[in-house]
């Protein structure tokens, strides 16, 4: 029977490997990505909110261990949906024995520091059947993921393999998370996926040291080759441009573009207003707060910086911090934050000097 399953999961090799396990199986997925600290509470939220339009399914966390105060709020909140009439399973798989207080209070807490989450994983979608048609490679990779997850050095042709999946996953950072949450995991799983194929090639860690920069390619291009940086910068581009109905902002009578923790300000922003060129400003903020935001001659960022951040610079180019910011795991949040700000600063301040 498919099941629908509501999967939340680490951001590291461990955890994004649990997820490329369960794109192999019938059900249908809904994937999350936690690292530890307040977004793990946020994503579990996340996932509460999602359940309230179906009548059943099965929330799985993997590769992250929950305290006893997450626990019992995930506890609770399921509990209130099954009495609402919902089938709502719940199941945690995890090997951190810091979990170890919640997983004796809860039956759904499963934990095992003997294994890495994959390969827990895999061996209860094998148990359950989940896994009709299993890909050749993918009980090496298990081997390997757990060879390096739990550092087990004397297995060393899969520990060195994994150790370049590690870095794969490490520096595999285009795009931005919280902003391309979809994207940038189907990014990182198809590297992963292309980098399976390879487990069992010999030389296989120098194999695919030497081909990650082409496997990075092959996800961004689409017709003619370019670098890596000017790649990305187009599909990030374009991916900016179909969230530009819930990204625009206005400040004193200029449109702009908020986004968050994008990076490469000078070269994405840049090519963004190119492409756009209705827009007069993009901001892009960090997540502690730092500002940066650059125009196209068409109002003095140095201006607003100044306004915003108590920062400065050019007027095409400038930045600053905003303070009291509070950093946040979902970009609506993010962008109630900055408009609370923007009409702050714009009740006291006049329109900027217009354009020519």
């Amino acid at each position: 029977m498919t099941k629908e399953i509501y999967h939340l999961s680490h951001t590291d090799l461990d955890g994004y490997s649990c997820q490329l396990i369960l794109n192999h199986t019938a059900h249908k997925m809904h994937f999350y990505n936690a690292n530890y600290g307040a977004e793990v509470q946020q994503r579990l939220e996340q996932i509460v909110d999602a359940l309230q339009s179906v009548d059943q399914a099965m929330v799985l966390i993997t590769d992250l261990n929950l305290n006893p105060k997450e626990a019992k709020w995930l506890d609770s909140k399921v509990d209130s949906l099954c009495q609402s009439g919902k089938k709502i399973e719940l199941q945690l798989l995890d090997h951190h024995a810091t979990g170890k207080a919640s997983s004796e209070l809860y039956e759904w807490y499963y934990l095992d520091d003997s294994r890495s989450a994959t390969k827990i994983t895999y061996e209860y979608a094998k148990e359950h059947t989940w896994l009709q048609t299993e890909p050749l490679w993918m009980g090496s990779y298990v081997d390997v993921v757990n060879a390096v997850d739990i550092w087990l050095s004397d297995e060393i042709a899969n520990f060195e393999y994994g150790k370049v999946l590690m870095r794969l996953i490490y520096e595999t950072k285009e795009l931005a998370r919280v902003m391309f949450a979809d994207e940038d995991r189907e990014y990182k799983l198809s590297l992963l996926s292309r980098a399976a194929r390879l487990v069992n090639e010999p030389n296989a860690p120098i194999l695919l040291d030497e081909n990650i920069h082409i496997m990075k390619k092959a996800f961004f291009k689409k017709d003619q080759d370019n670098t890596l940086d000017n790649l990305s910068t187009a599909y990030i581009v374009s991916l900016l441009g179909t969230k530009r109905d819930e990204m625009s902002i206005t400040y004193r009578g200029y449109r702009g573009f908020l986004s968050y923790c994008v990076g490469n300000t000078s070269i994405i922003g840049n090519a963004f207003l190119l492409a756009y060129p209705e827009y007069d400003f993009i901001i892009d903020v960090g997540y502690r707060g730092t500002m940066s935001l650059r125009a196209n001659n068409g109002v003095d960022v140095s201006i607003i910086a100044s306004e915003l951040a108590m920062g400065g610079g050019h007027p095409n180019a400038s930045g600053g911090r905003i303070q009291g910011f509070k950093e946040q795991f979902a970009y609506s949040k993010v962008k109630t934050q900055i408009e609370t700000l923007l009409r702050e600063k714009e009740s006291k301040q006049g329109r900027l000097t217009p354009k020519s």
